[in-house]
C-alpha cells in the first residue's frame, strides 16, 4: 500500500462537532474527506491545510484542553472516526455534543 499519512481536523458549530480527514498521499498531493461523505483533492499539503483553516477547522493533534472546552469538547473523551472506507466514516463525521453548562 502507498505511504500515506492522516490527521484528524474538527470544527464546532452551536453543539455539532463536525469532522474531516486529512490524507496526505505518496505524491505530496493531498485529499480531504469531509462531513459530506466527499473526498476533495488539493495539490498539496498545504493547500489543504489552509482550506480547512478557511472553513474554521483546526487540527485535532494541536488542539490542548483549553481550547477544546471552549468549542464545548471535552479532549480526554474525544477520538476521531473509525472505520476502513467512506460509508463507515460518514455516520461518524457530524456528532451532536452535550449541552453546555
Amino acid at each position: 500500500m502507498s505511504d500515506t499519512r492522516d490527521e484528524w481536523w474538527l470544527a464546532t458549530a452551536g453543539n455539532t462537532l463536525i469532522w474531516a480527514r486529512l490524507r496526505v498521499l505518496e505524491a505530496g498531493t493531498a485529499e480531504v474527506f469531509d462531513c459530506d461523505g466527499a473526498t476533495l483533492p488539493y495539490d498539496s499539503e498545504d493547500s489543504a491545510r489552509a482550506a480547512l483553516m478557511d472553513a474554521e477547522f483546526v487540527a485535532l493533534d494541536g488542539l490542548d484542553d483549553e481550547d477544546a472546552a471552549a468549542r464545548g469538547i471535552d479532549l480526554s473523551t474525544l477520538a476521531p472516526p473509525r472505520g476502513n472506507d467512506p460509508e463507515a466514516l460518514r455516520p461518524q463525521m457530524v456528532l451532536r455534543l452535550p449541552p453546555r453548562q
